[in-house]
């Protein structure tokens, strides 16, 4: 399952927050375990995780945005434009618009190609 997941199991569908789950009334279980084995109960704690691994949170999501920008996967020569893009972010205090610029500025974007028709 997916750790990063449960921490939000308080959110129903919509975004509304619950206590309790399901027709039966049973509380929520938010708790979580990273790999790592670092636990959590719950999106504040995860947030905290997070914000105390904030190189390695934004290098993952760069290379999300950029597997979408691009229409495929990453490849390992894609790896230092990631981090290019990262290290940007964290000079403008990980601003969402520095890693967004980050990617339209970064060589695999700017040299992709569309699908042959």
């Amino acid at each position: 399952m997916d750790p990063l997941g449960f921490a939000l199991e308080n959110f129903d569908a919509i975004g509304k927050w619950r206590s309790v789950s399901g027709a039966d009334d049973t509380p929520v279980d938010a708790a979580g375990v990273l790999p790592d084995g670092t636990t959590f109960q719950g999106p504040t704690e995860l947030r905290k995780i997070l914000l105390g691994r904030r190189e390695l949170f934004v290098r993952n999501v760069t290379e999300k945005l950029l597997t979408y920008a691009l229409g495929r996967g990453t490849e390992y020569y894609d790896a230092p434009a990631i981090r290019e893009i990262s290290r940007g972010a964290a000079r403008n205090d990980y601003r969402w618009s520095s890693i967004i610029l980050g990617i339209v500025r970064s060589m695999p974007f700017q040299m992709r190609r569309s699908p042959e028709s």
